[in-house]
């Protein structure tokens, strides 16, 4: 039967930085002296886009398919993760209308990693780039964010029916 609703989701993801990780933000790699902690690849901009979509389809959240205690998701690129989290949506019969998303970080700037970040969601989501928001932000150095130990990612995406 084919969905006759738009449907909303939103996400959430925090990851610990860690001197000499790796920083990979919505599949971009960012080079900065600190980066995420996980047991993926630590994309926290794409792990919060993977619970948007899958929260909107209540197809529950990323752990939940992905477990972060399997070593088939060890060092995965969080990009694999995002095109099954989007056959999943497409398989209930959704599209993506688009997506808005909040990086909340002190340090680096990443104003001009923000255009590629588009590009390369947009790629895995099958569409036009105008349709991935990203913004980037600071916690005016207050909480965890702003002493820079974590960085925070919220994301709320549209879907409708195919």
């Amino acid at each position: 039967m084919k969905p006759t609703k738009i449907r909303i989701g939103s996400g959430f993801d925090v990851h610990q930085l860690k001197e000499g990780e790796s920083l990979i933000l919505g599949g971009v790699n960012i080079p900065f002296n600190k980066g995420t902690v996980a047991h993926s690849d630590g994309d926290v901009v794409i792990h919060a886009i993977c619970d948007a979509l899958l929260g909107a389809v209540s197809l529950r959240d990323i752990g939940f398919h992905f477990p972060d205690n399997s070593s088939e998701f060890k060092n995965i690129d969080s990009r694999i993760l995002l095109q099954k989290s989007f056959k999943l949506i497409k398989d209930k019969g959704y599209t993506l209308g688009n997506l808005d998303v909040t990086i909340c970080m002190e340090k680096p700037k990443l104003m001009g990693y923000i255009p590629e970040m588009q590009k390369i969601i947009a790629e895995v989501l099958d569409t036009d780039v105008e349709n991935i928001s990203i913004k980037a932000t600071t916690t005016e150095r207050l909480g965890f964010v702003g002493e820079e130990k974590g960085v925070a990612v919220f994301a709320t995406c549209l879907l409708f029916p195919e």
